[in-house]
């Protein structure tokens, strides 16, 4: 279903996050004589790969405070996120509401079997029935296109590389490291975190263009994401989410950057204008 080609291009982002890992190991190791940790933090790596391989679903609707909801409490969310998963062939995902006034939506889970996909109490609010099945038809292609275990990942190691670099301060001021270039230790442990989490937006940006893409075409209606695209815009500089850690480890996921006025070049989506130029250049397309 998704034919934007885009896998080689995430396996060497992911390399590069690998080989950043690596070499803060390597610095460790040229410091103690011990290769050792050059393995600890490659064995680090795929620990947290694995764990968010296993628990994205999980870690993210928990951040939210979500609730499952039955078809009796939200019959249209249930309406059309069957129509599409029929039209789509892919199995029905579960639904979650989050108790919040600020606009979004997000999907999570490794595969269509084990997914899940949460709306925002306003988002449920603010969009009409065209708009917010604009909405679910991105999340949806998230899921179809393994979106999600690709972003859950990039995530979790670009927080272990921060989380070791960090380590890497207190581990210059030991007495056993003077084989260690200082210079080289502190510019390792302030850049290491700032290309990890460059790597993970490069990441993160090309699946939702890719998902506004391949979701207008799973509902046919471009233009009906446009609109809501435009909306959450002015919806989150309203009623934006708080800036805490548990919610900046699920923002990646949401199909709109949830806090105002990020930065463009520390964004995990893409702007919304260039979002919404897109899907309307491809409305003209499909006539």
């Amino acid at each position: 279903m998704h034919r934007h080609n885009n896998g080689l291009k995430t396996t060497l982002l992911f390399a590069g996050m690998f080989a950043v890992l690596l070499a803060i190991g390597g610095v460790i190791a040229a410091g103690t004589g011990r290769a050792a940790w050059i393995w600890v933090f490659a064995l680090i790596g795929v620990a947290s790969t694995a764990y968010s391989y296993w628990n994205s679903d999980k870690i993210a609707i928990r951040s939210m405070h979500a609730h499952p909801v039955t078809e009796a409490e939200q019959p249209e969310m249930y309406r059309i996120v069957r129509e599409l998963s029929d039209r789509a062939g892919q199995p029905m995902p579960r639904l979650y509401v989050a108790p919040t006034p600020s606009p979004n939506a997000f999907a999570t889970g490794r595969n269509p079997q084990h997914a899940a996909v949460c709306c925002t109490e306003g988002i449920l609010r603010m969009l009409n029935a065209r708009e917010l099945r604009g909405v679910l038809g991105h999340e949806l292609m998230h899921v179809y296109n393994r979106d999600i275990l690709t972003s859950s990942v990039a995530a979790a190691m670009a927080g272990v590389i921060t989380s070791v670099a960090q380590f890497l301060m207190f581990f210059g001021a030991g007495r056993d490291n003077r084989n260690v270039n200082p210079l080289a230790l502190i510019a390792l442990s302030l850049l290491a975190p700032i290309a990890a989490s460059l790597i993970q937006m490069s990441i993160s940006r090309t699946r939702e263009y890719d998902a506004d893409e391949d979701g207008a075409k799973l509902t046919g209606d471009p233009l009906a994401l446009a609109s809501a695209l435009y909306k959450l815009e002015h919806g989150i500089q309203a009623a934006p989410l708080p800036q805490e850690p548990r919610l900046e480890t699920t923002a990646h996921l949401m199909i709109a950057n949830p806090f105002r006025n990020v930065r463009k070049l520390f964004s995990t989506h893409p702007p919304m204008s260039d979002r919404v130029r897109r899907l309307e250049g491809m409305a003209g397309q499909l006539g």
